[in-house]
């Protein structure tokens, strides 16, 4: 009932910044590059579900309303505590496995978790772009970055809030292409890349 009551008072928290303009003010993009090498566990991931790494339609930034923005409360604050954190190892006894969530999940099983549930509200896949990053503490972590006309929004698991991407604590590293849900592009901020990966000419 206390978790329910937080997750509540942080919707409408995150409502009212909507409405009182709080959002509006951070109109900013990641600054992306070129092509950068595809997490090991997402290419295993599209090797089992090849419908998910498609080219997308479009690339256009979604327009970011008060429909919109409520949908991204809804389902981040319902993914969040609907599954209980455990690594790839304490689950599968590998490093890495990105895979849709039952009851308990990672990361990256947060984010595609999140992602499916965005798409099917009908959010285009190229607005919704898996994303890794740098924690301050120096591990890796995985986050959905949502590309609007008002900026880049970071949905994680670790922070309950959906943040714009340049008010995180954390260093970009690379993020899933808009045009094509299979590829990675850098992000530019000058860090090397934490977790395994493969050539991005595989």
């Amino acid at each position: 009932m206390q978790r329910k009551r937080q997750v509540l008072l942080l919707a409408a928290a995150a409502m009212l910044a909507f409405q009182t303009g709080a959002v509006r003010a951070a109109s900013d993009m990641m600054p992306v590059g070129g092509r950068a090498s595809q997490p090991v566990g997402h290419y295993e991931f599209c090797q089992r579900q090849p419908s998910e790494c498609r080219r997308t339609a479009s690339h256009a930034p979604v327009e970011m309303t008060r429909a919109l923005w409520a949908k991204l409360i809804e389902v981040n604050n319902s993914v969040n505590a609907s599954i209980i954190p455990l690594t790839d190892m304490e689950m599968w006894g590998v490093e890495e496995h990105w895979s849709y969530p039952d009851l308990y999940g990672d990361c990256e099983d947060f984010v595609l978790e999140k992602r499916r549930l965005l798409i099917e509200a009908g959010i285009p896949a190229a607005n919704l772009l898996i994303t890794v990053v740098r924690q301050p503490n120096g591990d890796g972590h995985a986050v959905l970055t949502v590309n609007s006309t008002m900026g880049d929004f970071i949905l994680d698991n670790l922070e309950p809030r959906i943040l714009p991407w340049s008010q995180t604590e954390y260093q970009y590293l690379k993020r899933q292409s808009a045009r094509h849900a299979g590829q990675w592009v850098s992000i530019h901020d000058g860090r090397s890349v934490l977790v395994g990966s493969i050539s991005s000419n595989r």
